[in-house]
């Protein structure tokens, strides 16, 4: 999820124009041999506890949504299943042509599900309107650095970016910002609603959607015109089965009334379905993280606080920092399906280091009351702080509440904290902490891509999406340095000098990691398939025997 802004996507340092040439590999133009054509048959139902936010692109960055827009939005490269390079999917061609041009080549006759024309008006169309909209629930965030499109014919998109030689920006295009519309249906300047996007079928990816209920049922039936990069749809229907707790969830997996299970199932109900015979745990690589965001307006000694002090601030942070015993909630709350995590970066990334285990706690990655104590009497508190921590029940997995009733545990214990744990659902959740609501609260991250900066950028540039007023010039610098260097050592050094520095300003407390895990009957194929780099649940690949 993210919410747009800053000025810093962009680079520095220059590299060789084809150094992120992309091919595609399905054929010659007018090659029809990737194309659906309808799929093999059947149905099976998946159930989820992911909430949609919007299915209009221009509104929606978070798991839920992007989950849905999957299936059914074209993008112009990916990574395919198993894959772990990004390659042309809509597009024929995608490279840069010049430092700060990437230019793509759209496979030609393309088509909506509905019967409209998909050409280059419409990738420029979808990319404009994601700015122009500026919601603040979207991802514009993740086009700072796009100056400009130019559509020089109806199959060739030229991206015209601020700075040169951006090595994540084939990345962005395969992410929250990267859903192709149709220009006839969607409105150049406001959100659209689900329901009516649902009616008018703007979709051309491997799925249409028949039928809609928001965050209650969705039908989906394969799309016969379907042009991409993973292949003939192996099912002809999918129903998306929406719970509002992961009880239910669990019971309908175990039962067999639901044929996948997808987010989220407690740890201990991951457990227990082990021990079933009629179904099949799977686990994929994750880079899901789960932190704590400070807002330095509004957290004790903010900026905006009567008692505002940056040096407390900063004190309270680090204490906490201290304090957290990051092993002991990953054993009694999450089973060791999440693992501590002692960077912004998910651990298993180029660059990804571990400054906070060597700086915090007994500097092993263990709590340290005794260094938390010196950092609130070398700053002058004096007494308990008292934190309001919020947290979110219904989006980030049912642990969630066992988790923060820890970390409140491990603060008060010290004697140094009064926590007020409170939890609102995600609706409003993701609404209120972007009003300042919210001084210290839980969010989790669902990288839209594998790569390092996709854990700096959305996180630390200025105005980013957490929306927490955290502003370090000198890190923003180093983010934009790493974006544009070619140079793999070099911008692994980078990388991990921007990790130090934030180890050291803690905007955000990192906390967990955890891998991507589903649930299937015996009978499905292709839940294995899926769960990999690029982190996205393609129901495509998903068959039931």
């Amino acid at each position: 999820m993210s919410k747009n802004t800053t000025k810093l996507r962009y680079l520095a340092a220059f590299a060789g124009v084809s150094a992120l040439a992309l091919t595609a590999c399905t054929g010659p133009a007018g090659n029809t041999s990737n194309t659906s054509g309808g799929a093999s048959g059947g149905s099976f139902t998946i159930g989820t506890t992911d909430k949609v936010v919007a299915l209009d692109p221009a509104g929606s960055y978070d798991n839920g949504s992007l989950f849905m827009e999957t299936q059914v939005y074209p993008f112009l490269v990916n990574i395919k299943p198993q894959g772990n390079e990004i390659e042309p999917d809509l597009a024929e061609s995608a490279s840069f042509t010049k430092p700060t041009e990437y230019t793509v080549k759209l496979r030609p006759n393309l088509k909506f599900v509905n019967g409209h024309t998909l050409d280059s008006k419409d990738v420029k169309f979808s990319f404009d309107r994601i700015l122009k909209i500026n919601d603040e629930n979207g991802p514009a965030s993740l086009l700072t650095n796009l100056a400009s499109i130019a559509t020089p014919d109806a199959n060739t998109v030229v991206f015209t970016l601020k700075q040169p030689n951006d090595q994540t920006f084939p990345g962005v295009l395969t992410s929250s910002a990267g859903p192709i519309v149709d220009d006839e249906v969607f409105p150049a300047d406001k959100l659209m609603t689900d329901e009516d996007i649902a009616k008018a079928h703007p979709f051309a990816g491997a799925y249409d959607v028949t039928s809609y209920t928001k965050n209650q049922l969705v039908s989906l039936k394969a799309n016969p015109g379907y042009v991409g990069l993973v292949e003939k749809a192996k099912t002809d229907v999918v129903n998306v089965q929406y719970y509002a707790n992961s009880n239910n969830l669990k019971l309908d997996m175990q039962t067999n009334k639901i044929d996948v299970a997808w987010r989220s199932l407690s740890a201990t109900d991951i457990g227990d379905l082990k021990t079933k015979d009629n179904v099949k745990v799977h686990t994929g690589p994750g880079g899901e993280l789960r932190y704590i965001v400070f807002n330095f307006n509004t957290m004790p000694f903010g900026s905006k606080t009567a008692e505002a002090d940056p040096k407390k601030a900063l004190a309270v942070r680090q204490a906490m920092a201290d304090l957290v015993d990051r092993q002991a909630i990953s054993d009694s709350v999450y089973k060791g399906t999440y693992t501590p995590v002692y960077s912004p970066v998910a651990s298993g990334l180029p660059g990804a280091t571990e400054p906070l285990k060597s700086l915090y706690g007994d500097g092993n990655g263990a709590p340290s009351l005794d260094k938390a104590k010196q950092r609130f009497a070398d700053a002058g508190i004096t007494g308990p702080v008292t934190v309001n921590l919020q947290y979110n029940p219904d989006h980030y997995g049912p642990g969630s509440g066992d988790e923060y009733a820890k970390v409140k545990d491990q603060l008060e214990k010290s004697g140094l904290f009064k926590v007020n744990l409170q939890s609102t659902e995600w609706t409003q959740y993701s609404k209120d902490r972007n009003k300042d609501l919210y001084p210290v609260y839980q969010l989790g991250w669902f990288p839209d891509y594998s790569d390092a900066d996709n854990y700096l950028t959305p996180f630390f540039v200025k105005d980013n999406f957490l929306h927490n007023h955290y502003d370090n010039a000198e890190v923003q610098k180093l983010i934009a340095e790493q974006q544009g260097t070619n140079d793999k050592a070099k911008r692994a050094d980078l990388i991990g000098q921007i990790q130090e520095m934030e180890a050291k300003d803690l905007s955000t407390l990192p906390l967990l990691q955890g891998n991507q895990i589903a649930i299937s009957g015996n009978n499905v194929d292709g839940v294995d398939t899926t769960l990999d780099a690029a982190f996205k649940f393609r129901l495509a690949v998903v068959s039931k025997k």
